[in-house]
């Protein structure tokens, strides 16, 4: 007779996770929600389906415990579009291949869903008892953000996700220094994402007289390459000045930061890149709609990661010197150009500013955190970082002041810079062994903070 072990149960119920398409749009993530309610009910977990709308409803399962602090392990159950045509096997198969689940959503994120569901019902069968609430919750819309997930849930039932502690996506990675050291990086952080539109005014006319008219689009060009020639001047934040302590041993200037990481890790060179500046990335052109008109409206979306604790209004005055002058270095000509005010004239609209937040460090969560690495590799550590995106952790942040960390540990099965390249890409997979070593750290994190 075969023994199940939790390896099996997380890989099974993944691959069955994977098999419902929870594209979003338009989401669907009842079907999820139900497949785990029906699991969890099973080991005796007791669940609700807590939905703004029938079809895209949150799980969130619970083992209650005292007057103790509470731990949330947090996922989401949606996920992005995959073309089959771009794919080795089909998307939504959940095929189990040389050890390592393929489909949608293995990596974001449904494979820490997974771990998340087998951690607390593994734990409520062997009849674990916390001091206080254990929560796992499942929600919907994390890759949209409509407001059908957590921040509607924080907003109109709060008591259901109110947590003093979170576990997410965002962190996890194992990094091999060239000494041999491995390294675990976990973010307690993350960038806020304040994208802004720049309108460029013009005058249309025939394409074919193009002296006739004062094209918008030439003039946008002009803006779109002073942010992309643009580099901001380097700064450290806590979290990567903790980050480069553990990796180097001390913390250089942040002009060399980066450079004195690429000689030890490349893929977390490229990482710490991202978090020592705001970043204006432009993504989107909207000009004319006819080849043989010339526009007189151009609009440029730029996609603004800003510094944890930076916020729009820190930062425009020195988006508007770039765009106004080209540089902000000193010369003649640019002090002349700032004079008048720049040589192309634009408006600047702020479309939304989300995320940015930060948790603390030496609380009770990251000694597990750091324990659980050392007991599992000797000699590991665990690093602290930011997130260069954004995740759901910012809504429990800003709710109820959560200490929310972003931790689903990998193996080097799947090397880190392969996995960052699968994510939201075709033939998405995770190591069943990452799905094992996630259930073993959940449990631990739940037995260390509330036992």
């Amino acid at each position: 007779m075969s023994v199940i072990t939790l390896r099996d149960e997380v890989t099974d119920l993944l691959q069955r996770l994977i098999r419902v398409d929870t594209t979003n749009p338009p989401g669907n993530e009842t079907a999820a929600a139900e497949l785990l309610r029906e699991y969890l009910e099973a080991s005796g977990v007791a669940c609700e389906l807590i939905a703004k709308v029938p079809e895209r409803a949150n799980l969130v399962a619970r083992i209650p415990g005292g007057d103790g602090p509470s731990l949330l392990f947090l996922g989401h159950t949606d996920v992005v579009l995959a073309d089959p045509a771009e794919w080795s096997v089909p998307p939504f198969s959940g095929e189990l291949r040389d050890g390592q689940v393929w489909g949608r959503g293995a990596l974001d994120m449904k494979g820490e869903v997974a771990a998340n569901a087998v951690a607390i019902a593994s734990l409520a069968r062997e009849g674990f008892r916390p001091s206080g609430d254990l929560i796992f919750a499942a929600t919907a819309d994390e890759e949209v953000g409509d407001g059908f997930g957590l921040e509607w849930l924080c907003e109109a039932h709060p008591d259901a996700v109110r947590c003093d502690y979170a576990i997410n996506e965002g962190g996890g990675a194992r990094i091999e220094l060239p000494d041999g050291r491995p390294i675990y990086e976990a973010t307690v952080a993350e960038k806020m994402t304040a994208p802004f539109r720049l309108i460029v005014r013009g005058r249309s006319g025939h394409a074919s007289m193009p002296g006739i008219a004062d094209n918008a689009l030439v003039k946008a060009a002009r803006l779109i390459e002073r942010l992309a020639a643009f580099r901001p001047e380097p700064q450290l934040g806590p979290e990567v000045e903790a980050f480069l302590s553990v990796l180097l041993g001390e913390v250089p200037p942040p002009q060399e930061a980066v450079e004195r990481m690429r000689a030890v890790s490349p893929v977390g060179a490229e990482v710490v890149e991202a978090l020592l500046v705001p970043t204006f990335s432009p993504t989107i052109v909207s000009a004319s709609r006819k080849r043989n008109v010339i526009p007189a409206v151009c609009e440029l979306e730029v996609d603004c990661r800003l510094l944890p604790g930076q916020h729009p209004e820190h930062v425009e005055p020195l988006i508007r010197a770039v765009l106004d002058a080209g540089s902000i270095a000193g010369g003649a000509d640019d002090a002349q150009r700032r004079a008048r005010g720049g040589d192309v004239d634009y408006e600047l609209e702020w479309i939304e500013a989300r995320g940015g937040t930060r948790s603390p460090i030496d609380t009770p969560l990251w000694r597990a955190l750091d324990e659980w690495v050392a007991e599992t590799e000797p000699g590991a550590s665990a690093a602290p970082l930011a997130c260069a995106g954004f995740t759901d952790s910012h809504w429990l942040r800003e709710a109820f002041g959560t200490v929310a960390y972003g931790f689903f540990p990998s193996t080097d099965e799947l090397p880190p810079e392969v996995a960052a390249s699968l994510i939201h890409s075709a033939d998405e997979r995770i190591p069943a062994a990452d799905l094992d070593l996630a259930v073993g750290w959940l449990r631990h994190a739940a037995r260390a903070v509330l036992g």
